[in-house]
């Protein structure tokens, strides 16, 4: 085994490989960026060394820095997690360059199902079923078009590189092509530095159903059973669970033999995903899966594949890049109970997705769950990285007792600072057709509903403002004690008292950035507070930070604030018309000028954050004017982008 080991990544998955490596005795090196110095990776490892800024293509994604880093500490060996440079290699051989094992496949391996166009090719020699589609070279926007026209609608675009649903785009018609083919590569170079994409045709009622397999260098390959990824937001997974629901032994053996033989085509060790598209229209059964893609490195999910099997993945990578055999036969290979896991974000399900920044000034998980997070209370979402919180992970004897321990660890979870989508997995996991296993990739979009209400929660509006009444008073009892001295007067009370009419004030607040005003009835039972006429709520908890009232309710979360603590301005378009940045990001594109007239919905500008693309649209008819950004520029969430004037 090796006695070191550098990790060249950062958050959860950095945490879950430096504790099995302590486990197994070897010494840990941490990397970091200026943004993550006092992260929680860094804390946990016994050594750490500084990478640069905080972008990661100035950071985590210069390979140079890794090796040197490396270096400086005498690691002997590099995990790359995954993400970053996880399936580069070019990167896998600078490792070897400079004498340091890299915990991961060979680098052919990597270029192999690096470009799924290749890899589909190699696939189809290898007799692996694989999705109809073109996947050749020639990326003329006519001509593509033309393939999806002969394909048959709906297609799905798909980067050539890299993975996670970024440069996906799904296409129901030929008059959408041209806009989602440039998003599509435009996104693609942004992620990948290659903006080639392929053309397939997209599968109804779809499941994503995964291989996890290993390799050793010896000859040796097994799977280690299927992983079922089928609910997505915008082709990201959210909820992962194994064993596949609906899957029988028969199909388990063809599609983990598909993917075996994958591997071996390729010459691979270590740890890999084989990805398979399934028509779920009927149920899963044989010759209706076919192949997508190969992720070279370990997955997000895996934690649900280890509760079944009992293994540690992270291990296995470590002994099969020492030189080590694979541990276990296929048959020995275990499926016990069921396993789901939830990916905790930071962002707003009912703003579609909007990535959330902030500091976490609460954050606490219950017990009787599996948590991996690289964040605790106190740390901050940054706009540079995923903004994942935590993966949480519920293993039991059957599907509906994981997801039934899911859903209530996952009530019980405290999340305060920026957004989540707590409520959102909740709901998912209460969700009547997703417990009887009726679901596929579109469950989400055809579920609106699950994503909540734009509209402000009353009721915990009104249990934040009266919290702040809370404080108020508090504060004013504390100031009048340090002058116990001093006689009392009428005056102090804060009763609401009045020598005629009503004793109703309204408060002004400010509920969730936006203007609003709290009713304050003064009674012999003290104050009772409504926010638009409903009441405080009784199932909410309440987080005091310095500024702000944070209100959790039902995994949703509502900021309270005296009107004077800010302004608000937190949408990005007001009454006067200017286009405001959603969230902290870099402006891609602006794809309107000056003095343009645009037509409600019509896109205005298309926003990059931690990895995801936002368009800006037009909510009114109007002319652009005050354009305040170029393309290539970072703002700050609520930074001024442009005004659309109303036309007389």
């Amino acid at each position: 085994m090796f006695a070191s080991v550098l990790i060249a990544n950062r958050g959860e998955i950095a945490c879950r490989i430096a504790r099995t490596a302590k486990r197994l005795g070897m010494r840990t090196i941490a990397v970091y960026s200026e943004a993550d110095r006092d992260a929680l990776h860094v804390r946990l490892c016994d050594e750490a060394h500084p990478i640069g800024p905080p972008p990661a293509a100035e950071s985590y994604l210069v390979a140079g820095r890794i090796i040197e880093a490396a270096r400086k500490s005498g690691a002997r060996c590099i995990h790359p997690g995954y993400g970053f440079l996880s399936e580069n290699a070019e990167f896998a051989e600078a490792c070897a360059a400079a004498g340091v094992v890299f915990v991961g496949p060979p680098p052919a391996a990597i270029r192999a199902m690096g470009l799924k166009d290749r890899a589909k090719a190699l696939m189809q020699k290898a007799g692996v079923p694989v999705v109809p589609g073109y996947h050749g070279d020639k990326q003329d926007a006519a001509f593509l078009k033309q393939k999806a026209q002969e394909i048959g609608y709906p297609v799905l675009i798909k980067a050539v590189a890299g993975g996670g649903g970024k440069g996906m785009r799904r296409v129901e018609r030929p008059v959408e092509f041209e806009a989602a083919l440039e998003s599509a590569q435009r996104e693609a170079k942004s992620s990948f530095g290659d903006a080639r994409v392929l053309v397939e045709k997209y599968i109804a009622a779809p499941r994503h159903i995964e291989m996890q397999v290993f390799a050793d260098s010896h000859g040796n390959a097994i799977h280690l059973n299927e992983r079922d990824c089928s609910l997505q937001r915008r082709h990201q997974k959210v909820i992962e669970e194994a064993p596949a629901p609906g899957m029988s032994a028969a199909l388990r053996a063809a599609m983990g033999g598909a993917a075996v033989k994958a591997a071996l085509a390729v010459g691979y060790a270590g740890a890999g995903t084989v990805e398979f598209i399934a028509d779920g229209s009927s149920g899963l059964k044989p010759g209706g899966y076919w192949f997508m893609e190969m992720n070279t490195r370990l997955q997000v999910e895996h934690p649900v594949t280890e509760a079944i099997t009992g293994l540690d993945l992270v291990e296995w990578q470590f002994r099969i890049a020492s030189g080590e055999k694979l541990p276990l036969t296929q048959a020995q290979v275990p499926v016990q109970g069921h396993a789901v896991e939830a990916r905790i974000y930071a962002e707003d399900p009912a703003r579609g997705f909007l990535p959330s920044t902030g500091t976490l000034v609460a954050l606490q998980f219950p017990d009787g769950v599996r948590v991996d997070t690289g964040v605790e209370q106190g740390s901050a979402i940054s706009p540079y990285y995923d903004p994942m919180i935590a993966k949480m992970i519920a293993h039991g004897p059957s599907r509906d007792a994981a997801l039934e321990q899911l859903a209530s660890a996952l009530e019980r979870t405290v999340a305060a600072g920026p957004r989540t989508n707590l409520a959102l997995l909740t709901a998912l996991c209460r969700a009547a057709d997703f417990r009887s296993g009726v679901f596929d990739t579109s469950f989400i979009d055809r579920n609106p509903a699950l994503l909540g209400g734009a509209e402000p929660d009353s009721a915990a509006a009104a249990f934040g403002a009266a919290r702040l009444i809370e404080q108020e008073r508090a504060r004013i009892e504390q100031n009048l004690s340090r002058a116990a001295d001093e006689p009392r007067s009428p005056w102090d009370a804060t009763d609401g008292f009045q020598l005629s009419g009503a004793r109703v004030t309204a408060l002004p607040i400010l509920l969730d950035g936006e203007p609003a005003e709290a009713r304050v009835s003064y009674g012999r039972n003290g104050p009772a507070v409504t926010v638009d006429g409903e009441g405080s709520a009784a199932d909410a908890t309440a987080i005091e930070a310095a500024d702000a009232i944070y209100v959790l309710r039902h995994g949703r979360q509502t900021i309270v604030r005296h009107a004077e603590a800010g302004s608000g301005d937190a949408d990005h378009t007001d009454g006067d018309g200017q286009i405001k940045a959603p969230m902290h990001g870099k402006v891609l594109a602006l794809l309107v000028g000056e003095g343009d007239r645009v037509e409600k919905g019509q896109r205005l500008a298309v926003i990059e954050a931690m990895k995801m693309e936002h368009a800006l649209t037009a909510r009114r008819p109007g002319r652009v004017t005050g354009i305040a950004v170029a393309a290539g520029q970072q703002v700050a969430e609520g930074a001024r982008l442009m005004i659309i004037e109303g036309e007389a």
